[in-house]
């Protein structure tokens, strides 16, 4: 009797599990299906027919290969079983040629000019490295070139030489070297660098220079109280090798007699990402102190626009306060960078873009070795080429506004095209930036032949009205600029 009893109810728990199995079948796809002959093909093209891609190896490469597959012979414990050497010697870096003609305030110039760029790393364990970089056939920002028009009008060959490192650092972290000395494994992260090290904060805009130092960051960090689930925050000062572009910056004697203080975090946070820092010049020969702030947040908005929106804050003693009260405040500035670009249908490859930009004073980075303004990423006609002295709107953002707006394009990832239109519109006459309005059209265009060799060409059309009055400028009352360049790239 009780055995007929719990049938029923042993077949009604025998039907619901056949359901919830099969509502759980029916939540997922059907397993694959493999033909009886194994297709190596078709699996490649399951992942796209991706295939391995071999880069241009170093110029030269000694001990330990980067970015190759073991079996590696066993390592070292030089340092501690805890932080194994590695170790390695790689050079590898580029070489640039162009050439270009140039119409730059009322010079021409038609030259060939070329660049070596050549970076020396020593590898010593997997944190720890020592680092070099040097550009042989140049002089500070003065190329090796053959001048074939305007200029003298006459053909010239000037060889320039550098046999000086633009960097030389060590680099490591102390939390591995702490594991190495002491056997048991570090629970704290802390990488530092000391020497000639270069600087590059806000996108280069605020910082972009080797200075010679020392650094030192904490990273990965979180808070719980303030709701920061990661931010890092580094430290960094300079007594040496400090260039300021300001009109009493650490270069006024163009000797960089000057100490640099400073510190930057980077923050996720507000549903975005933010970026803040505070520096600190102090000039030797005068003990002038000048301060920098910076602050940036990054966000994008409804899946339809991604924007930087970047602050740039500057202010200094000043000494002509007691001799000219024209000169009063010339190292103090104010700029606001936003750079937007919205999500088109092709999220990758096409990107239409509008940078803006509105200074007060005179805004200044903390470094930049050359000599760059603030404005030197708010668009192609604001940025030079570093080789050729292709022409570029003022790029100060001193009393003025503007912006650039522009259409990249990136066809199957595979080259880049780039039409942009700009304009500086002055609203004071301060000595210190644009006198009058000046707009730019420009055109970039690049393509790799291979993996190691890589073409550019560019081409700008730069209207510097000789007055405000936009009407007048299609009178023929104004001067401009021109340029156009190619260049040919190889990587090693």
């Amino acid at each position: 009797m009780s055995c007929t009893t719990a049938e029923p109810a042993a077949a009604e728990s025998i039907n619901e599990g056949s359901k919830e199995d099969k509502l759980l079948q029916d939540a997922f796809r059907p397993d694959p299906q493999y033909d009886a002959n194994y297709n190596a093909q078709g699996q490649l093209d399951i992942y796209g027919a991706k295939i391995a891609v071999e880069p241009p190896r170093p110029l030269l490469e000694l001990g330990r290969e980067q970015y190759t597959s073991g079996l590696y012979d066993e390592s070292s414990a030089l340092l501690g079983k805890l932080n194994p050497l590695l170790p390695g010697l790689a050079i590898y870096g580029d070489w640039r040629t162009a050439v270009a003609y140039n119409s730059n305030n009322d010079k021409d110039i038609a030259q060939i000019a070329t660049r070596l760029n050549l970076d020396v790393d020593f590898k010593i364990t997997a944190t720890e490295r020592i680092h070099a970089f040097f550009t042989p056939i140049q002089n500070n920002n003065v190329y090796s070139r053959f001048e074939f028009g305007g200029g003298d009008g006459d053909d010239q060959f000037t060889a320039e030489f550098d046999r000086n490192a633009a960097t030389l650092f060590f680099e490591g972290d102390f939390g591995s070297l702490y594991s190495g000395f002491s056997g048991k494994q570090a629970r704290f992260d802390l990488p530092f660098t000391v020497g000639l090290f270069p600087l590059f904060l806000q996108n280069g805009i605020w910082a972009n220079d080797a200075i010679l130092g020392g650094a030192v960051t904490l990273p990965a960090r979180n808070s719980a109280a303030l709701g920061l689930a990661n931010f890092d925050i580094t430290f960094f000062a300079a007594f040496d090798n400090v260039n300021n572009a300001g009109i009493l910056g650490a270069n006024a004697d163009d000797n960089n007699k000057a100490n640099l203080y400073g510190v930057t975090a980077f923050v996720d946070a507000f549903n975005g990402f933010v970026e803040t820092g505070y520096g600190l010049i102090q000039d030797e020969q005068d003990g002038l102190l000048e301060h920098f702030l910076t602050a940036a947040y990054t966000r994008r908005y409804y899946n339809t626009l991604s924007n930087s929106t970047r602050l740039f804050a500057n202010f200094a003693d000043d000494p002509f306060a007691n001799f000219a009260d024209d000169l009063e405040g010339k190292n103090d500035g104010f700029a606001i960078i936003s750079e937007n670009s919205l999500i088109s249908g092709l999220p990758s490859t096409l990107i239409p873009y509008a940078n803006f930009f509105v200074g007060f004073g005179n805004p200044q980075p903390l470094v930049d070795g050359n000599g760059a303004g603030i404005l030197k990423n708010v668009g192609i006609n604001f940025e030079t080429d570093a080789l050729t002295g292709f022409p570029k709107l003022d790029d100060t953002g001193s009393n003025a506004f503007g912006g650039a707006i522009g259409l990249e394009y990136l066809f199957n990832l595979d080259q880049q095209l780039v039409f942009e239109v700009a304009m500086v519109q002055p609203f004071e006459d301060d000595g210190i930036g644009a006198q009058h309005a000046q707009y730019g059209f420009g055109v970039r265009y690049q393509i790799p032949i291979n993996l190691a060799w890589l073409f550019r060409a560019d081409a700008t059309y730069q209207i510097l009205a000789a007055n405000d009055d936009f009407g007048d400028i299609f009178e023929g009352n104004f001067k401009d600029n021109f340029g156009i360049r190619a260049e040919i790239r190889r990587k090693f």
